[in-house]
Order: C-alpha cells, then sequence, then structure tokens
C-alpha cells in the first residue's frame, strides 16, 4: 500500500492497535492520518485505509480519537460514518469535525444541530459557509452564541424570514442584533425592524451602510425621539425604489428645493431628476429629457413647472452642467472621487444657495477627504507592517 511509502510502518500499525500506551497510539494515529491525507491512494487502497480510520474511531482512549478528528476535520477522504460517530463523541473531538468537514449532508448538520446542543450548535455555525438549510435550522433552535456566529457571518446564506426570526428570539442581545446589523446586506424590512432595537452606534452603522425605508428614514431625519443623524441625499442613494422613496418625501413635506439642490452638488442626478417628476407631475422619462437633452430651456421648463425658487435656478443649472462635464472614471471608488470633484467645481462657481446649503456642502467635501485621508494612512501602517 502506498501509505507505506509515507513513513508509516509495520511497527505504527501494530503501535496504533496494539500500543499501550495512550499517547504512543495518537502519535501513530496522527503520522497515519496525515499519511491517509497526503497520499495519492488507489480504490483499494483508500477502502482500507477507511477500514484504519474506523479502528480508530473506536478506540478507548480519547487522545487517538482526537488525533483522528483534528488531523483529517477537513479531508474529503473522512468516510461520512466516521464523521457521525466522532460528532456523537465528547465535544472536544465533535467540534473540530463539524467545523470542518465536508463529509456531513445538510440534513446531517440539521439534525445534529437540533439534537446536539450548544457545543456542537456552535461547532457547525463556525463552518466556513453555511446555505440556507443549516443556516435557517440554526436560527430557529440554535442558543445565542450559535446564532450570533451564523448572523455574523456573510457566507451563511440568510434570508429575511430567517433574519426576522433572530430578531424576534434574541431582541433583547445586543451581540446578536449588532451581528445582524453588521452584515454586509440587509433586506430593508430586516433594517426596519432592526433600527428600533439597537443601541445609538449601531443605528449609526445602519444609516449610514443599509437602505432604510422611506418612512422611518424621515422620522428620523426630522429628529422626534431618534438621536441618530440621517442625510435623505445619501438614502435617496442607496434606496431600491427610488421613486417610492422621492414620493414619501414629498408627501412628508422633505422634498425641499435645499435637498434637491444637495443632491445635485453631490452628482446624485437620479434623486434630482425624480425629484423634479414628482414636483412638477411629470413622468420620470419625460423629465429626464427636459433636464438633459432638451437643450438649456428644457431644464428651465421644468424647473419653474415643479415650482422651485428663481433665485436658486442658476446653482441648479451650474450643478447640472458640472455634471455633464464629467464622467466616472472606472476606478476603485469612483463614486466618492466623483461626487468629490462635483463639490469642488460647485463650490467654486458663483452661489445663490442659502449658507446653510453652503456649509452642509462644504462639511460633506471635508468628511470624504478626511475619510480618503484616513485609508491612506491606515494602507501605508499595512505596508510598513509586512
Amino acid at each position: 500500500m502506498s501509505i507505506a511509502h509515507a513513513a508509516l510502518t509495520d511497527d505504527d500499525l501494530h503501535t496504533l492497535v496494539k500500543g499501550q500506551a495512550a499517547d504512543e497510539r495518537a502519535i501513530a494515529a496522527h503520522k497515519l492520518c496525515r499519511a491517509i491525507d497526503r497520499e495519492a491512494l488507489s480504490a483499494d487502497e483508500l477502502a482500507h485505509a477507511q477500514e484504519i480510520l474506523r479502528v480508530m474511531a473506536r478506540d478507548a482512549t480519547d487522545l487517538v480519537r482526537r488525533a483522528l478528528a483534528v488531523t483529517l476535520k477537513s479531508s474529503p477522504l473522512l468516510p461520512r460514518d466516521v464523521a457521525l460517530r466522532l460528532a456523537r463523541d465528547i465535544d472536544s473531538i465533535a467540534a473540530p469535525v463539524l467545523n470542518f468537514s465536508p463529509a456531513f449532508t445538510d440534513e446531517d448538520l440539521v439534525e445534529i444541530a437540533r439534537r446536539g446542543g450548544p457545543v456542537r450548535q456552535v461547532a457547525i455555525a463556525r463552518r466556513p459557509v453555511l446555505n440556507e438549510t443549516v443556516a435557517s435550522a440554526l436560527v430557529d433552535v440554535g442558543c445565542e452564541e450559535a446564532v450570533r456566529l451564523v448572523c455574523s457571518n456573510d457566507n451563511a446564506d440568510l434570508n429575511a424570514r430567517s433574519l426576522r426570526r433572530a430578531i424576534d428570539r434574541f431582541e433583547e442581545s445586543e451581540d446578536v442584533l449588532g451581528a445582524i446589523a453588521l452584515r454586509k446586506a440587509l433586506p430593508m424590512a430586516v433594517t426596519e425592524k432592526l433600527i428600533h432595537l439597537v443601541s445609538e452606534g449601531v443605528k449609526q452603522h445602519l444609516i449610514d451602510h443599509h437602505e432604510i425605508p422611506p418612512d422611518i428614514a424621515v422620522q428620523i431625519a426630522a429628529g422626534g425621539s431618534e438621536r441618530a443623524t440621517l442625510d435623505l441625499v445619501d438614502q435617496a442613494a442607496k434606496a431600491q425604489d427610488l421613486g417610492l422613496f422621492v414620493s414619501h418625501l414629498s408627501r412628508s413635506g422633505r422634498l425641499s428645493p435645499s435637498l434637491l439642490l444637495r443632491a445635485v452638488a453631490q452628482g446624485h442626478m437620479a434623486f434630482f431628476e425624480w425629484g423634479i417628476a414628482e414636483l412638477a407631475g411629470v413622468p420620470h422619462n419625460r423629465t429626464w429629457l427636459m433636464i438633459h437633452d432638451a437643450g438649456p430651456l428644457g431644464l428651465k421648463a421644468i424647473y419653474e413647472r415643479a415650482g422651485l425658487p428663481p433665485r436658486l435656478f442658476p446653482a441648479f443649472r451650474a450643478g447640472v452642467n458640472t455634471y455633464h462635464a464629467m464622467t466616472l472614471d472606472g476606478g476603485p471608488r469612483d463614486r466618492e472621487r466623483f461626487q468629490e470633484r462635483m463639490l469642488q467645481r460647485f463650490l467654486t462657481l458663483p452661489q445663490t444657495a442659502a449658507k446653510d446649503d453652503i456649509d452642509y456642502l462644504l462639511d460633506k467635501m471635508d468628511r470624504i477627504a478626511v475619510a480618503r485621508i484616513t485609508r491612506a494612512r491606515a494602507n501605508e501602517t499595512r505596508a510598513g507592517s509586512c
């Protein structure tokens, strides 16, 4: 057998089966498992090796079984029946196999999660990738730590139902709610549910990184009982249904000339288009043509129909002209660079905007610059540590 050529001798096998000292048998077990995992085995050799693994899995000594579990925890050569046997073993043996082994089926993992208790639930939750079936089962029956781990794993496939279920089960757990809030992507309904439950710091993260439902966005922006700040321009840029978002702003009296001017100055042209369309009562496609493709009088005509202040028209026209003169460069963070250039150019033009709007735009530009400098310093630090 080729594994014999990997420094595995008959004495090793004899020690494994007949050795009296537990540590000697464990060393032999580790050596054998490494040989099996590294050698290219024929079908007959693999069958023979797996029979040896079954003997090891029944060894009375914990050290031997642990050597098997740890050494072959990620190996595709571990037989399913051996993996299941190890999963029923003591915690220190079950955990590494449940963490990594590809031997388990989804049904195996779900059954172990439902019947195995917190240690095994946590071990499964630590797997690098969790499909929807297993992740949902953990959310349904797992202990708090298991659910926190699943929710903090962006490679865990969690649908909206499972995320809402996690919130319902652990709505008083800052750890679980924080893990959900920090996921890269969240359904808007989940964000809405979270934002009423989390701390101010986590709430600000939701505001900065996820789309907030229009009614909640308006409520936060207006103040009320909310202390977290929200920029409606930034939220509009995240909205999947911009028309719906703008309509809600209009109904709540928040679709102001100031808000639209701030959007134009930052290059959020789609928000401006939908806002003008809403105020003018004109379909978005026609509004787009009048803003971008109807000559110099098209913008003025739709602007006047929207009922916006005449004194601000030069500022809006300057913003639209600046937007037309610029393009995204296609590189990393091109949207951020585009926005910064838009702000720089807009703020160097003769202004008719209110002081509050200018202060807002200056602050926005400053925030972008600070974020860029912070990233550059972090990259220098990482480069220096290499």
